[in-house]
Parts: structure tokens; C-alpha cells; sequence
């Protein structure tokens, strides 16, 4: 099933997980799945791991498992580095396991070089898919403009250019103060963006992580988060029960301004998805 389809009927729900590092058990995805399989999800992504776009670290392995849960599955496919038979194959592959929803992305430069590829921009990635095989597609954009962008104009006619060339539907970044996602929408509304528009929402459970995150995404972390964090920082549950009120506070708010749809960055970890599920599942 595609997944752009559910938006028409309900404020969609769903979740992120990545497969697991190569020193961690394998069957540690798996506890996770059949944890938010409880959930009620629309759908569940599943990210690359570390190791580049060549390597699919068991993603469409794991898509599929998400999909014979007969739960709907979207597999992310960054573009760095790959050539079109590369991509021709990958599809190929999502085709035969079943999955028909990608969420396609550039990708991170590596930082050591790489060999360049048919695919400069997720845009080239989205019309290549769409002329070349029928499936859902899904694409990143953010609130706060993406870390590479001259600036906010720059950036949404970046998105624009995903848009015509073929997205179905977006899912955001992480952001931390919901006036930035409405401003976004208000930008997107002026550039004909009229496509779903999912808002991602990390719940951040310590300081390293959040700090982390903000530098590479360029994400802002606004001064009442920055006063929660150093408040608990030094008591690990404190910080995460606090991490998943300000989630929750985000999402509420969210579902009172008609979001398309909430998309939770698990970080592979259930207690917080199911803490979050039972807080708002009687308002999506």
C-alpha cells in the first residue's frame, strides 16, 4: 500500500527505527519491532546504517519483516555515490520483498571522499524512481531550512525542485519549537508545496545527544529545553521523563493545529515510542 493514501482519512502516525550497529545482536531491531508493532503504526522507516549508500546494512531486510508484521514500510534510500544501475537494482530489490514506499534522500558526504555518482541531489534520486518504477515517495525537508542552504528562500525553492520532480509526500527534521514547523508550512503554502507534510519529533533523553544533533543538523534548542537539560542532566531517568513531556507537550500541540501527521524518532527505542503512544493515542 502506498502511504500517501492514509493521509486522506486520519492524522497519521508513525515511527523510525535504523538497523542495528554490526557489534550489536542482530535480533535487538527485532525486540524493537514487535514492541511498535503494538503501537498502532501507519507506517515504520527504516534508515541506512553507518557504512554508505552501497551498503544496505539489513534496511530492506528489516522493511520487509515490518512489512509481513503487515504493518506498511518505508525504505530510505540515499543517493551519494551511486550509479543508475546501482539504484535500478535497489528498486528492483524493494519490488520483489514488497515495499512501496521510499523515502529518497542525497545522503551525508562522506568525509573522506567518495566516488561520485549518477545522483548530486535527492531531486535527481526522486525523477529517476518516479520514471522507473511505481512506487510511494517520500522526502526530507526542514523546518529551519537545511543546514547547506544560502537561506529559507533558498531552500524551499530546493524543495520545490523535489516536489516537481515527483515527491508524494515529506517528513521533517527534528525540531524543537513548533513556530518554526508553522512558519515552515506558511513558506510552503506561498510555493505551491501542497503535499502531506509530516512533523518529526525526536524526544531527546540526554544532553550529548541533543547537543550533538543541533550541531549537525543545525537545529536551534530553545531556552526552556536548554533549562530542562541542565536541570537533569546528571539523573538519566529524571532527563528521560522530561525528554518525553516536552515531546508530548510538541506533539499536543501539533494535533490541536491539524498536523498532517506526527513521525517519532525512536532512536530503536520502544519505552519512549510507547510512553508517547499512550499520551496521545486518544487525540490522533
Amino acid at each position: 500500500m502506498k502511504i500517501t493514501d492514509l493521509f486522506k482519512k486520519k492524522t497519521v502516525l508513525s515511527y523510525e527505527v535504523f538497523p542495528p550497529k554490526p557489534t550489536a545482536p542482530v535480533n535487538t531491531i527485532y525486540n524493537t519491532l514487535n514492541e511498535l508493532k503494538e503501537l498502532s503504526p501507519d507506517f515504520i522507516s527504516v534508515t541506512y546504517g553507518a557504512g554508505g549508500a552501497k551498503n544496505n546494512n539489513e534496511t530492506f531486510k528489516i522493511a520487509q519483516t515490518i512489512r509481513n508484521y503487515g504493518i506498511e514500510s518505508v525504505a530510505h534510500l540515499p543517493c551519494i555515490g551511486l550509479s543508475k544501475a546501482d539504484v535500478s537494482e535497489k528498486l528492483q530489490e524493494l519490488k520483489n520483498i514488497g515495499v512501496e514506499n521510499i523515502l529518497a534522500l542525497r545522503g551525508d558526504i562522506p568525509k573522506d571522499g567518495y566516488t561520485k555518482g549518477d545522483f548530486e541531489h535527492a531531486s535527481d534520486l526522486i525523477e529517476f524512481i518516479k520514471a522507473h518504477g511505481d512506487f510511494d515517495i517520500i522526502a526530507a525537508c526542514y523546518p529551519e531550512g537545511h543546514i547547506e542552504s544560502a537561506n529559507k528562500v533558498d531552500d524551499i525553492q530546493n524543495l520545490k525542485r523535489k516536489l516537481d520532480a515527483g515527491v508524494d509526500h515529506l517528513i521533517t527534521q527534528l525540531f524543537f519549537d513548533n513556530e518554526y514547523f508553522y512558519s515552515f508550512l506558511e513558506r510552503c503554502q506561498i510555493a505551491g508545496i501542497n503535499v502531506p507534510i509530516e512533523a518529526g519529533i525526536m524526544p531527546v533523553t540526554n544532553k550529548k545527544q541533543i547537543e550533538r544533533m543541533a550541531s549537525l543538523c543545525g537545529v536551534t534548542v530553545p531556552e526552556k529545553f536548554i533549562l530542562m537539560m541542565e536541570r537533569y542532566e546528571n539523573n538519566p531517568v529524571a532527563m528521560r521523563d522530561a525528554g518525553i513531556a516536552y515531546a508530548v507537550d510538541q506533539i499536543v500541540d501539533l494535533i490541536s493545529q491539524e498536523v498532517d501527521g506526527i513521525h517519532i524518532y525512536t532512536m530503536n527505542n520502544p519505552y519512549i515510542a510507547r510512553k508517547i503512544y499512550e499520551a496521545i493515542h486518544n487525540i490522533i
